[in-house]
């Protein structure tokens, strides 16, 4: 299939014949190219591309494209093997036995990448509006571009099957989708001018603005063509001269026209508010000569002839471009005051500046050619030039800061839906799983890899469809944190794993202390507390904090029974209402308590508020174990006194016969900063004051410190003077009674 020009370019010269000019294609065509349009004609006859174009047809168009940009025999082969493996159930084992593994492997990547594209473009466009749906199209094309460009061949056959599509369309006059242009003007023209094949580059771009802006892509054509004789005849007769001038100085050069690149054009009116006459690539020369001494030799002739335009010459010998062009620009008017561009560069700054990448490394050896400057002494120092292009390319259109590490292997696979996940070379179906969500990482259960199940330690491979089967509760296993069974290489998921056994370890712990302190409060009858109040009293910021301590056996459940005043158990209903206790001759008075009205009563101080005299008292009847006695201003007492009044009897205090008051326990509060020697001082305090200590419970928590002295006291009243005592004990700050 020939080469399609323009039509409406016409001073423009097809790609297959500037190619053929430079000796870059040939009109023969290789055996091993015949062998696979053999192979791939019959199950390609009558299929169609997705734009309409017949599949055989854009093949041998593609294969042209590449031959003309330097492309091997093998690679233009691959074109056609590329197509015929979708038509085929196992295409690894048929283009293997027919042609080799590797043409199956690049037959089958390139088919993928393909297939992929397409059928995101389509899933997209259904579930995004359109301003979403450029950038995320965008980002897609390029991962897929960059995952698969391990092989440089895809990349090649991928922007040489593109520039085909938009050369048919211009001759079907046909418009391309929305999606496709999309796709060619942000991701494949970037990508040819990166990899500096600036033939595909070009012409991809012109082709591109033709369909964008239609109008003025016509308009500039027609300027281009008004007075064309004219300026042919102008061009050459400059041509001749400055060739001729050269080779007088001794310098072996050929000049020539460069071609009309209608957007570069369009763009530097646009950029610089040029008319068209004004735009200097109309009247454009190329130089060529054997080396770079030459190329300086040549700008000296060509700025003593004519007159430079200021800020209109650019070194790029000297400072190349970062996709490693080379050459010298300048400006320069004649004597009519016409401003011609002359470039001068070597034969080998040419062949690089046309054919970029394709021109050193097309999967054949590199040699000692050297890519952008780079002394290629194998095919890996070329590939290594290569991707150092693809991804400065990918830092360009995401706007990342340059990183290092970034030739450490990567691999992109794809979920169901097209989308593409980017992980680390090693990776397996559990790295993939926690990528998409964390949750269906910790479910993961099996894995389909290209529709066939997988173990979940398996590696995968770029462009593989990942699919993760899950369970609809549960946790990950432990053996993925086991390095030697390989069930994760990403960091990033092994750390999600730790963290969700910590977790867990957590609310274990969590667990088992709710069930210590839920037990307490059952012994004590104070299952009505408020936790938040109850670890507030603790030191403790919520509920949780506090049960994982003690889940932890970092704090003892005596420190909680400090703070907590244990209700009197309610008696069973069944039992007796009174049990007359022992006459022992006190009248009622036993114990120094005297119960009004009744005699031979047994009566117990309440071990709640454990009352001593003179406290305002009041007796409550118990069912069994006779009257209770409480301080009035208790609170289990009022509530007592609330549910069964009836049982309230008054009593009050009396002097046994003895005439000496008994003594009665009683329980004091002490709050201060924990210090050493602090239980010591407090203790001379009561020890000072004849107060018998029958009792001490101490808890420090946080740098505090909780104690409860159970003293024994026969009036309350010296207690109170006793307390003042201990607030003055350094770091005391409080003291009281329960």
């Amino acid at each position: 299939m020939k080469t399609l020009a323009l039509p409406s370019q016409t001073s423009r010269q097809p790609l297959a014949d500037v190619v053929t000019a430079t000796g870059g294609g040939s009109d023969v065509v290789g055996e091993m190219r015949a062998r696979a349009r053999a192979f791939a004609e019959p199950l390609l006859a009558g299929e169609a591309t997705s734009s309409g174009e017949n599949v055989l047809a854009h093949a041998d168009a593609t294969a042209d494209i590449l031959a003309g940009i330097g492309g091997s025999d093998d690679i233009q082969a691959a074109v056609y093997l590329s197509y015929a493996s979708s038509q085929l159930n196992r295409p690894d084992e048929v283009i293997g036995k027919a042609f080799g593994d590797s043409f199956a492997r690049l037959a089958i990547e390139t088919s993928k990448l393909e297939r992929v594209q397409q059928r995101s473009r389509a899933s997209r466009h259904d579930q995004l509006g359109d301003s979403e749906l450029a950038g995320q199209q965008t980002e897609f094309v390029r991962k897929m571009l960059l995952a698969f460009s391990r092989d440089l061949r895809v990349v090649l056959l991928r922007l040489a099957s593109r520039l085909q599509t938009l050369r048919w369309c211009a001759s079907a006059r046909k418009v391309p989708a929305p999606s496709l242009l999309r796709e060619s003007h942000e991701v494949f023209a970037p990508l040819a001018n990166r990899l500096g094949i600036w033939q595909i580059k070009w012409e991809m771009e012109d082709l591109i603005f033709r369909f964008q802006e239609p109008e003025t892509y016509r308009m500039v054509a027609s300027l281009l063509d008004e007075k064309r004789v004219e300026r042919e005849a102008a061009l050459e007769q400059r041509r001749a001269e400055i060739e001729s001038a050269l080779c007088a100085q001794g310098i072996d050069a050929s000049v020539t026209g460069r071609p009309k690149h209608i957007s570069s054009i369009v763009r530097k009116m646009r950029g610089k508010a040029l008319d068209f006459d004004q735009v200097f690539d109309v009247r454009a020369l190329r130089v060529l000569v054997p080396t770079v001494e030459d190329c300086y030799r040549a700008l000296g002739w060509v700025h003593q002839r004519f007159m430079p335009v200021p800020q209109e010459f650019d070194d790029y010998i000297a400072k190349p471009k970062g996709n490693g062009y080379q050459s010298l620009h300048t400006v320069v008017r004649d004597g009519d005051g016409r401003a011609w561009e002359i470039q001068i560069r070597t034969h080998q700054m040419h062949q690089h500046a046309e054919h970029g990448v394709a021109a050193h490394w097309a999967y054949k050896e590199a040699g000692t050619k050297g890519y952008v400057g780079v002394s290629a002494e194998s095919d890996y120092d070329a590939k290594i030039a290569v991707l150092r292009q693809l991804l400065a390319w990918e830092r360009d259109l995401s706007g990342a800061a340059p990183q290092y590490g970034l030739f450490d292997d990567r691999i992109y696979v794809l979920t169901p839906q097209a989308a593409i996940v980017e992980l680390p070379a090693g990776a397996t179906a559990v790295d993939f799983a926690y990528t998409l969500h964390t949750e269906l990482g910790h479910r993961c259960r099996g894995a389909r890899v290209d529709g066939a199940m997988v173990p979940l330690h398996t590696p995968l491979k770029n462009g593989q469809t990942v699919e993760v089967i899950s369970a609809k509760e549960g946790g990950p296993s432990r053996d993925w944190l086991n390095p030697d069974l390989h069930f994760l290489a990403s960091s990033r998921a092994k750390s999600k794993v730790r963290a969700w056994f910590n977790a867990q370890q957590t609310r274990e712990t969590i667990a088992r202390g709710r069930e210590m302190v839920e037990k307490l409060l059952q012994r004590e009858g104070r299952t009505a507390i408020a936790l938040d109040h109850l670890a507030g009293e603790l030191g403790f910021k919520t509920p949780d904090a506090l049960f994982e301590t003690v889940g932890k056996d970092e704090l003892s459940l005596r420190a909680i029974e400090t703070v907590l005043r244990p209700p009197e158990p309610v008696p069973d209903a069944d039992e007796q209402v009174l049990r007359k206790a022992r006459t022992d001759g006190g009248g009622g008075a036993r114990g120094g308590v005297l119960v009004v009205g009744l005699d031979s009563l047994l009566t117990q101080p309440a071990r709640c508020c454990k009352p001593a005299p003179p406290d305002d008292i009041a007796g409550y009847v118990t069912r069994g174990r006779g009257v209770s006695v409480h301080r009035r201003d208790c609170n289990t007492f009022r509530e007592l006194q609330a549910r069964e009044p009836e049982r309230v009897i008054e009593v009050g205090w009396s002097t046994p016969a003895t005439g000496h008051s008994p003594a009665y326990p009683v329980d004091v509060a002490v709050e201060a900063l924990d210090r050493h020697g602090l239980l010591r001082d407090i203790s001379d305090v009561f020890a000072r004051e004849k107060m018998n200590v029958i009792g001490v419970q101490t808890q420090s928590v946080k740098g505090w410190a909780w104690m409860t002295f159970t003293v024994e006291v026969s009036d309350t009243q010296r207690l109170a003077h006793v307390l003042r005592q201990v607030q003055d004990v350094s770091g005391v700050r409080v003291a009281r009674r329960r």
